[in-house]
């Protein structure tokens, strides 16, 4: 469970509300708001070719909208609500933030305290760090301590995350972590006398009317009310919250689920001071370690100067988990605004359609929709399988007007997902650098990445071959080939600057890119928000013509 980029997602501040669930069922009177027609037109465009999820916008503690569009369970036709739950994956963070300082003003704690003296079990240099460190991510530790729905217990956690070797010394650096926040679960645990989760539940999500936002996505307390299916890159359906646990990989650091109208109450109710006092709260939204581009991180959040959008404002978001559900809200002190939303299909994600709104928001202007999708078949395309003469193949297939290209090989990998806005090449080759150190085993964290594949596929390492690099769902992910146990293995990787793993999967399929007819003889990536490759697709005498950035590679058809 790892954190999206929220830089964008500030740009909500500018949204001046909108209520109706789209096609579906008006929202009841108690939660009914007038709406700008045009900003409702906008979102009901960009539901239709896939965004699907829900959108809180609350100013003053009054909702202005509450809106949900497209569906929450395509096999059973049922629509997303304003009452249906999501996973709020890394947006967890701000809860466990929350459980922290809460604790701290009670006095069972400081911020100061090295989390070794408050968990004497704890062996290993992160013993150090102190709380305050593990909440803006400078203690030192990177990445995880295992997969999202691995069965781990408490004490085995507490033993991986000890086992984690720092990359910098605490304090003198900065790396994201799901390790050091579940460190922090365990803090609350034993600090408040409670389980981690009895106490979020009973204390920190508690909402000043007495309910109690949401819960968890798996195990107990679960979330009440209807869950949306989230949906994975291909159309498989992520994790439906039945896993019995132990849960000690995500609690901490992601789990816990809510509808988005319980998202935007709750973080209103903690920077007003209702979930902690007024100078607690003040103290999560101080700017912390400067992450550059006028952002910090707060605690539990990512603050944002006045340099950045004219006012200061905290967000964060959550993503790219295996739930494929993405969740984002931002709180506005000025307008004491909150924005929040979800989504549950990958086509549109919050995150996404929120970027593309940023402009248009800021300036005051129209919000920008969709093109329509296009009429008829579109041109000719064989589908099967294209080779390059490097070596690299494409696997074409086709549904109705759109069509599907996988890619296989660096070089083809390399020619259908170019990097593209603020992605340059280097970041591609710096990655791929990251990924090759960790799989040749130099770092205790790459070890037992290698033990962990040695253990799966049941046989030794005996070779790692890159396979292709690409930008998707906010990460940079490097493929590639692991030969193991007689056979070769796809996977990807994304590692962090301090060589931490950031997300993984093995084995995986090989990335596709889906298209649509573009006029003339071209298919262009099937993206809306227009954040995928800047690549033109034509077909014809059993070849496949791909132009980007770099200049254009011919494959040809197999057979």
């Amino acid at each position: 469970m790892y954190r999206s980029l929220v830089v964008l997602t500030a740009g909500v501040m500018a949204l001046a509300g909108c209520t109706d669930d789209g096609d579906d069922p008006a929202p009841t009177a108690s939660t009914a708001a007038r709406c700008d027609p045009s900003l409702d037109a906008a979102f009901r465009a960009w539901a239709r070719v896939g965004f699907s999820g829900t959108v809180a916008v609350s100013t003053g503690g009054d909702f202005d909208c509450l809106a949900a569009y497209g569906a929450a369970n395509d096999a059973t036709n049922t629509p997303n609500t304003v009452d249906t739950v999501f996973e709020i994956g890394s947006v967890t963070k701000a809860v466990t933030a929350a459980s922290v300082v809460d604790l701290a003003e009670d006095g069972k704690l400081a911020l100061t305290d090295p989390v070794g003296r408050l968990l004497p079990e704890l062996k290993g240099p992160v013993a150090a760090a102190t709380i305050e460190q593990l909440l803006r991510h400078t203690s030192g530790l990177t990445g995880s301590h295992g997969t999202d729905h691995e069965p781990l217990d408490r004490d085995a956690a507490v033993k991986a995350i000890g086992r984690i070797e720092l990359a910098f010394k605490p304090g003198s650096g900065y790396a994201y972590s799901n390790a050091g926040y579940t460190l922090l679960a365990l803090v609350i645990e034993k600090v408040s006398g409670k389980s981690y989760r009895e106490y979020t539940a009973s204390t920190t999500l508690r909402l000043p009317d007495g309910r109690t936002a949401g819960g968890f996505w798996d195990g107990e307390p679960a979330a009440p009310g209807p869950r949306a299916v989230g949906y994975l890159d291909g159309g498989r359906t992520g994790e439906a919250g039945d896993f019995a646990g132990p849960h000690w990989v995500l609690d901490g650091n992601g789990g816990v689920a809510m509808t988005v109208r319980d998202l935007a109450t709750w973080a209103r109710a903690l920077f007003t001071g209702e979930l902690v006092s007024p100078e607690s709260a003040k103290a999560i939204a101080a700017p912390g370690h400067d992450l550059g581009k006028g952002r910090s991180e707060a605690l539990g959040w990512v603050a944002f100067d006045p340099s950045v959008y004219g006012t200061r404002l905290l967000a964060t978001a959550g993503g790219g988990g295996d739930v494929g559900h993405n969740a984002v809200v931002a709180w506005i002190p000025e307008r004491q605004r909150v924005v929040a939303m979800a989504s549950n299909k990958p086509d549109v994600s919050a995150e996404d359609l929120l970027a593309k709104m940023v402009p248009a928001l800021l300036a005051g202007e129209p919000l920008p929709t969709p093109s329509p999708p296009p009429a008829g078949s579109g041109p000719a395309a064989t589908v099967g399988r294209y080779e390059l003469e490097t070596g690299g193949t494409f696997d074409v297939t086709a549904a109705g007007s759109r069509v599907t290209v996988a890619a296989t090989g660096a070089d083809a990998i390399a020619a259908l997902f170019p990097p593209a806005g603020s992605v340059t090449a280097g970041d591609f080759r710096a990655n791929e650098e990251r990924v090759v150190a960790l799989l040749d085993g130099g770092t205790q964290e790459g070890r037992e990445e290698r033990e962990n594949l040695e253990d799966t596929f049941g046989g030794e390492i005996r070779g790692v071959t890159l396979a292709g690099t690409l930008a998707q769902d906010g990460d940079i992910r490097t493929y590639v080939t692991i030969t193991i146990a007689g056979k070769d293995v796809i996977g990807w990787y994304a590692v962090g600057a301090e060589g931490g793993i950031e997300a993984a999967e093995v084995p995986a399929d090989p990335p596709a890119l889906r298209l649509a007819p573009a006029g003339g003889d071209q298919y262009r990536p099937d993206d809306p928000t227009g954040a995928g490759p800047d690549v033109a697709v034509t077909f014809g005498e059993g070849r496949m013509t791909i132009s980007g950035p770099a200049g254009t590679a011919v494959a040809k058809l197999a057979g």
